[in-house]
């Protein structure tokens, strides 16, 4: 039985991306900053194998913990799917650099002790996979999200560099780029008056948010895909295709 390791799984797409690959026949390591019993409890009793511990992915000793948990309980990991992140929203220059630095050790730091922890032992056997959760705000700017993007842009940067680096030792590395999700994040943000659902409805030429489940299928395909390595795979409903202004973009749908 394969095991995948997801972060930030208590929501969101963690959860969905979680579940997804449990419904697969996976054995599923659970890790987030918030409590997983009740998930974990959920997918045990729908027969898959399951583990999880809760923590901050920035500490490199809750880093260390979490792989020594997952080689007692299922042996070794297979794929680590990067999925935890938080979002900052604010103009650059009101913010405080406390919040600069906690946004990019989550973001940036906790996916690189990760790849880490858990690409060492992959090295070691010569497979596995990795998927790291980017954005198109690792592809482009997003205005007053100066942390979060710059930490998206790295993870774009860490993904490619790791794939060049593990590639020929059969450790495969890429990445999902979505749009805006309609998860709990989304809600948050869209509660603090920073766009509208219609913001985003009228920039992606899909004229929609994506679903979880829009993103952990492509997330599903490159841990599996055996020769994509390297690929940061905009999943935005083509938000990074289109050069368009809104007026002209609207006018397509009467």
């Amino acid at each position: 039985m394969k095991t995948v390791v997801v972060t930030g799984a208590a929501q969101g797409l963690g959860r969905e991306v979680a579940e997804r690959f449990a419904k697969a026949g996976w054995a599923i390591a659970l890790t987030d900053i918030q409590p997983l019993d009740a998930l974990a409890e959920m997918l045990t009793m729908e027969g898959a194998r399951v583990s999880a511990l809760s923590g901050d992915q920035s500490d490199p000793a809750f880093v260390g913990r979490l792989a020594a948990e997952v080689e007692r309980v299922h042996g070794a990991a297979d794929v680590l799917v990067n999925n935890a992140g938080i979002s900052s929203i604010g103009p650059a220059e009101d913010m405080p650099p406390a919040q600069w630095e906690r946004v990019l050790s989550v973001n940036l730091t906790g996916p690189f002790l990760l790849s880490q922890a858990f690409g060492r032992p992959m090295l070691a056997r010569g497979s596995g996979a990795i998927v790291n959760v980017a954005s198109v705000a690792g592809l482009g700017g997003v205005i007053h999200r100066a942390a979060y993007n710059a930490s998206k842009h790295g993870l774009v940067g860490l993904t490619r560099t790791l794939a060049a680096e593990w590639g020929g030792r059969g450790v495969r590395v890429n990445a999902v780029c979505p749009g805006w999700i309609k998860t709990e994040m989304d809600a948050k943000d869209l509660g603090s008056g920073a766009y509208t659902d219609a913001d985003i409805e009228n920039r992606v030429p899909l004229a929609r948010f994506a679903s979880p489940a829009d993103v952990a299928e492509a997330i599903e395909f490159l841990a599996s895909a055996s020769f994509v390595n390297g690929v940061c795979l905009p999943v935005d409903g083509g938000w990074t295709a289109d050069s368009s202004w809104d007026a002209l973009r609207l006018k397509t749908r009467d």
